[in-house]
């Protein structure tokens, strides 16, 4: 089992965004894939409810609490964390994944609090040994505005990797509001946004293959 973990403390970063549409394209590929929704609000686990049938499964877990049991067979376990997460809290969740991702939208706020949250990182012992896989994606990006370039410099000069810059469409809205991710969506609509994940899924897959060497 691989587990990705979708985590800053900036909310409204489009945590639950990336986790949801992760999911949605580990499922279409063909893995069992769990859903873990840490955060209050519980937007990945509304998602998962509205998720039609017809689509590939994902299970939804309630871990607003604590962090639960995953069922046998799981090959993606995506957790959405929360905002404002306490830092015992980000020791546990970091401790159980491979993957973490960091989702940075462009402005002033997020990026003074990713840069705080990656110096708690840091001193983390699993990502001081390198014992776990720590990425960027920008989010949200507007292409061709000064925010957007502002924060592709930002992201440049943070010296970790940034495996994805995610444009802003109203796709992952419309998906989202029918239990979707924008994988299921008709390629004649989302293929031009779901190539804009290859080189997250590529990251992601590189990770799961070098664990199970």
């Amino acid at each position: 089992m691989l587990t990705i973990l979708v985590t800053n403390p900036k909310g409204g970063c489009g945590k639950s965004t990336l986790a949801t549409n992760l999911a949605g394209a580990f499922a279409l590929s063909g893995f069992e894939t769990v859903l873990a929704d840490c955060d209050r609000q519980k937007s990945s686990l509304t998602w998962i409810k509205q998720r039609p049938e017809k689509y590939p499964p994902i299970t939804g877990l309630d871990w607003t609490k604590k962090i639960g049991k995953v069922p046998g067979g799981t090959r993606r376990l995506v957790v959405d964390a929360p905002a404002a997460v306490r830092r015992g809290a980000v020791r546990e969740l970091v401790q159980t994944a491979d993957v973490i991702l960091i989702p940075v939208l462009p402005s002033l706020f997020d990026e003074a609090t990713t840069r705080r949250f990656l110096r708690v990182l840091d001193k983390l012992k699993p990502i001081r040994n390198n014992k776990r896989a720590v990425a960027l994606v920008g989010n949200r990006i507007r292409v061709r505005t000064t925010a957007s370039r502002h924060l592709e410099d930002f992201l440049a000069g943070l010296n970790q990797d940034v495996v994805s810059l995610i444009r802003d469409t109203q796709l992952y809205p419309t998906a989202s509001a029918g239990g979707l991710s924008i994988f299921d969506m008709a390629p004649s609509r989302a293929e031009r946004y779901t190539e804009e994940w290859r080189p997250l899924l590529r990251f992601i897959s590189n990770v799961a293959f070098q664990k199970d060497r």
